[in-house]
């Protein structure tokens, strides 16, 4: 998307300021919402570099040990009584649809609060999905900087960033489409009712926080991992306010497609 200079210091504003959360206490003022420290609007003059070459040179092999959605699952997100529908997306980003999938059938989504919502200057994000804003005794401050801890290991579940080009056959792993010098769009970009997973700085550290755009974010594209889109219920994506909470979160269909390691 190309953005006039007023719109690239707005979403430079918001972005430069905001990073998005699974981090610790002490960065939870950088790293708790969608964007990067930059917005960049030059191009990159390097060859591209094919996602094949890319993936074997990272450490992909971690998505084995992860759950994986084959092929697409329907959820439905109840918020304060109304529906969302989302298409969850697993043929274009398998690891990251599986996450999410796995921790909606476990109940983590239940009773989250939705600890960001930004709509001024313009439409940015709903942000929700932090386990720690279940109990309503804990701190605030802390919503919107954990994750999934898995009971089996007692650590926070990460998974790779993963972003499929126009294209390829699989997705890349572990970087940005900028520092793969990777010059295609997306399969799944941010428009207007796109889901994707927040993260920190790091590529590699999404957990279980999602987020709704409430426009088209083409400047996100290719730096986070969008893996459904809301099909029914965007206008009461459009109502949500910080603090409301999610009455409930249930696979209604697909749920077969998902595979879980043993």
């Amino acid at each position: 998307m190309r953005l006039k200079f007023s719109q690239f210091l707005v979403a430079f504003l918001i972005i430069g300021s905001l990073i998005l959360g699974g981090c610790s206490a002490q960065e939870v003022s950088l790293n708790s919402s969608p964007g990067s420290t930059a917005v960049e609007t030059t191009t990159t003059t390097a060859e591209a570099t094919s996602v094949s070459e890319t993936n074997s040179e990272s450490n992909s092999g971690m998505t084995n040990s992860l759950p994986r959605l084959e092929g697409k699952a329907t959820v439905v997100i109840t918020v304060k009584g109304s529906p969302i529908t989302v298409e969850v997306d697993g043929t274009n980003a398998p690891i990251t649809a599986g996450n999410f999938i796995d921790l909606v059938q476990k109940g983590v989504y239940d009773n989250t609060v939705f600890h960001r919502v930004v709509r001024q200057p313009q439409p940015f994000v709903v942000q929700g999905g932090d386990p720690q804003s279940k109990d309503p005794k804990s701190s605030q401050q802390l919503w919107g900087t954990g994750g999934y801890i898995d009971p089996k290991t007692g650590t926070e579940r990460r998974i790779p960033l993963e972003i499929k080009p126009k294209g390829e056959a699989e997705p890349l792993y572990g970087k940005t489409f900028e520092s793969a010098r990777v010059t295609v769009a997306p399969e799944l970009q941010h428009k207007q009712g796109a889901v994707a997973m927040a993260r920190s700085q790091q590529p590699d550290s999404a957990s279980s926080q999602f987020y709704f755009a409430l426009a088209d974010l083409g400047f996100l594209d290719g730096n986070y991992a969008v893996f459904g889109q809301v099909t029914q219920g965007f206008d009461v994506v459009n109502k949500i306010q910080q603090g409301d909470r999610i009455d409930s979160a249930k696979v209604t269909q697909g749920a077969e497609n998902l595979k879980v390691p043993q």
